[in-house]
């Protein structure tokens, strides 16, 4: 047997098959939602939060005023985003969705069975999600006007409970909102926050948002991160003979 015949391949050997494990294809998905739309809207909800969290008492009452500030900076930061912003984020389409709010309302008048609710309350779903988005966005200005009327003393009581009044009606717009997230999950079987959390839905076609505007995105954070510790830089220090005299009272209740 010569060399040739021993470097040919055998025919079984060339057909045999590949034992190299076949890669399983990743789910496509597409982004829906880009960074910047994404990072306003928790740090609005945040802000927000934490406001309603620290509203009561004078201990926390300069974090209370800080993040109305937040709140409002990011409230205008959103209204710009919306007007100069990319196509799926601008305001316009929120409001072709408000518009459709007036036709809906009468199509439900004309509900006379189950099935045609069924069939009035699917285009319904986006349209209720659409309005608690402007009513949030509407709500926080009279918020933070009167809380910061509030701040300067501009009115009496009346005053702190026109701004409390604001501030619980969009606790409840806030918890609608949640709620009817969590409903559409339930009925849809799919998790209706997530888009909000990585900006991407599964399933193949074109991204809605083309780009992800992460510079932006970190931009805005930055500015946050940057006011509160400006605020904090600028808080008044407790004077040194009140902290002395906490600290004898404090001695004295130990002992």
């Amino acid at each position: 047997m010569t060399s040739d015949t021993l470097s040919t391949p055998s025919p079984s050997s060339a057909s045999a098959p590949s034992t190299a494990p076949a890669q399983t294809p990743r789910p496509a998905t597409r982004r829906v939602v880009d960074a910047t739309t994404r990072m306003l809207h928790w740090l609005m909800a945040l802000s927000f939060t934490a406001a309603y969290v620290t509203a009561d008492g004078e201990r926390w009452r300069l974090v209370h005023v800080t993040l109305g500030y937040t709140l409002a900076g990011l409230v205008v930061a959103r209204l710009l985003w919306g007007l100069f912003g990319p196509r799926q984020a601008r305001l316009s389409v929120l409001w072709r969705k408000l518009q459709g709010v007036p036709a809906w309302l009468k199509s439900l008048v004309a509900v006379r069975s189950p099935g045609a609710l069924q069939a009035t309350w699917r285009p319904g779903q986006n349209l209720l999600m659409a309005l608690a988005v402007a009513l949030i966005l509407a709500l926080v200005v009279p918020l933070t006007l009167s809380g910061y009327a509030v701040w300067d003393e501009w009115g009496g009581e009346w005053l702190e409970e026109v701004h409390e009044f604001f501030g619980n009606t969009l606790l409840f717009v806030v918890l609608a909102h949640i709620g009817l997230i969590a409903l559409l999950s339930v009925l849809r079987r799919k998790n209706q926050a997530l888009p909000m959390l990585t900006g991407r839905v599964p399933g193949p076609g074109p991204d809605l948002a083309k780009s992800n505007h992460g510079g932006i995105a970190a931009l805005v954070l930055a500015c946050v991160l940057a006011f509160w510790a400006w605020q904090w830089n600028q808080a008044p220090q407790q004077p040194a003979a009140d902290a002395t005299r906490w600290s004898e009272n404090r001695h004295h209740d130990d002992d």
